[in-house]
């Protein structure tokens, strides 16, 4: 069965840019992180949720639906967000059991598509081009988001287009718990009434500066001359006229191989205390290898960061063998940390990174025939897969009479995934 032409032309780019056919989803999980917390707390269900630091430092990292009606939204502080919305439930958040939901997500699809790439924690690209037909790749959609729902518990998005900006779009238009399909022959006018900040590499200062020049609607920004707006905001001036008439060659790649892995953590006061910035650091690096050792890779190069209470911030980096080992990388961070602070201030934020990573799944030091600390290793890892990241630190990364509530504190941290 034939499909009408705008249909059977899906897959054909607008305006000729593009002669290859394309298929593209984009999967969102919808407030991945609340609708994580609310598995696991149905007293949630319906109710505003604020996932983040609860200081007044603190940073909303996702909040519901609920939420967002009172203006609430993600990056805001959360002093302003609870006063926006004084009748939220603030959940510290757990990064270890969202990035186990993300990893069963990622399964899930992996049995499934023979491409696909993960764009962040709950976001993933799907390349479908060669399906036959457009409303069968749809129905293929739809059953993989019904056993994503089915074995997971949680509620997503998609959107079906012709290429990686217009399908992500889509899913933004679609939400919450929605799918949107564009056709090439409809990518143009489902992209004009649009504003500018819905394409996806539009920021704050970007969007600040069109809507200066009387830009606000995608319809206005492709009828631009694209010298003008290369004038105006650099290389990536050109690449946002393309996004705006539906342009986007960029393939979906299979997921590359992170970089470094690496935690920051802004504290909730200010502080010199020696002590308390060693165990933090110990902390994150023995958080950060176990990370390294589940993605089976070794690291060969140790950073440390220091942001001061007055912004100034720093960071010192070596190299090393190549190791998985907590113990050599702990003492190489903290020789990088005592070499580091030398001002004696108030520290704001401390960060640890391990770099220049590469497969190690036989030996976690390349140049250590230790089998018995392997072992070790590997024994422990198995403990804290089973009782979940927290369940085992060292001595030295937590103080005397610290809380239970304390060791599951939320922070503000990244993990590099390298899209």
């Amino acid at each position: 069965m034939k499909l009408p032409n705008s249909q059977a032309s899906f897959s054909s780019v607008v305006r000729g840019e593009e002669s290859f056919s394309r298929q593209i989803v984009h999967l969102d999980l919808d407030t991945f992180f609340v609708s994580v917390e609310r598995l696991h707390d149905r007293r949630l269900e319906g109710r505003p949720v604020l996932v983040g630091g609860a200081s007044e430092r603190g940073v909303v990292a996702s909040c519901s639906y609920e939420a967002r009606a009172y203006g609430v939204h993600a990056g805001m502080s959360m002093a302003t967000a609870r006063r926006l919305c004084p009748g939220a439930a603030v959940v510290r958040g757990d990064h270890s059991r969202y990035r186990q939901y993300s990893e069963h997500v990622a399964a899930l699809i992996d049995e499934r598509v023979p491409l696909y790439e993960r764009a962040s924690i709950d976001e993933f690209y799907l390349d479908m081009t060669g399906m036959d037909r457009f409303f069968g790749t749809l129905r293929w959609v739809r059953e993989l988001r019904d056993v994503i729902r089915k074995e997971t518990g949680l509620p997503l998005s998609f959107g079906l287009s012709v290429n990686k900006t217009v399908a992500k779009i889509a899913t933004g238009e679609a939400k919450p718990a929605g799918e949107r399909t564009v056709p090439a022959g409809e990518v143009l006018p489902f992209l004009d009434p649009l504003p500018v900040r819905k394409i996806p590499m539009v920021g704050p200062k970007s969007y600040a500066l069109l809507r200066t020049l009387g830009i606000e609607r995608i319809a206005t920004l492709r009828a631009m001359p694209p010298e003008l707006l290369e004038q105006l905001l650099g290389r990536n001036g050109r690449s946002l006229w393309k996004k705006a008439n539906g342009i986007d060659d960029t393939p979906v790649v299979n997921e590359r191989e992170r970089k470094s892995i690496g935690t920051e953590e802004t504290f909730d006061h200010d502080t010199a205390d020696l002590p308390f910035l060693l165990r933090h650091l110990v902390r994150m690096t023995e958080k950060s290898a176990y990370e390294m050792r589940r993605r089976g890779r070794v690291a060969s190069l140790v950073t440390v960061k220091i942001r001061y209470s007055d912004f100034e911030t720093h960071t010192l980096q070596r190299r090393i063998p190549f190791t998985a080992f907590d113990h050599d990388l702990i003492a190489t961070a903290k020789e990088l940390f005592r070499r580091l602070y030398t001002r004696r201030v108030r520290v704001r934020l401390l960060g640890i990174r391990l770099g220049g990573l590469v497969p190690g799944t036989q030996q976690l030091n390349l140049f250590h025939d230790d089998s018995r600390l392997t072992r070790l290793y590997q024994t422990l890892d198995r403990l804290r897969d089973r009782y979940g990241a927290a369940a085992i630190v060292r001595a030295g990364a937590r103080p005397p009479g610290e809380k239970e509530e304390d060791k599951n504190k939320f922070t503000e941290s990244t993990l590099d995934m390298d899209i």
